[in-house]
């Protein structure tokens, strides 16, 4: 299992809606997150900072293989076309991310 952690800014016009959205997360991504081996996963939001905080554990073996069929699926493409308006993504983040990865520092279960 690895547990990963992702941060990415909240347009403050779009807090509501980011918030009425995964208040009723369609049950296909759900599912779509399940069968590309994430559990236990959070987004928490920091106001007036409007920063997201992401954590999921990932218990697949084969991290790209899952993330490349969740790209790929058509539900899961219309989701990202309603949410991605939403966020500011941060300028600090590496080529090729949208959500800015962070590495974990400390663990205690």
């Amino acid at each position: 299992m690895q547990r990963m952690g992702m941060v990415i800014g909240l347009e403050p016009d779009k807090v509501a809606d980011y918030k009425a959205l995964h208040a009723a997360v369609w049950p296909e991504i759900l599912a779509l997150l399940s069968a590309c081996n994430i559990t236990n996963y959070s987004i928490f939001l920091k106001e007036p900072e409007n920063l997201l905080f992401g954590y999921w554990e990932y218990v697949g073996d084969d991290f790209e293989v899952d993330m490349s069929k969740m790209a790929a699926d058509p539900t899961n493409q219309a989701w990202w076309a309603v949410c991605m308006p939403c966020q500011k993504p941060l300028a600090i983040r590496k080529e090729g991310e949208w959500w800015a990865m962070m590495a974990e520092v400390f663990h205690l279960d």
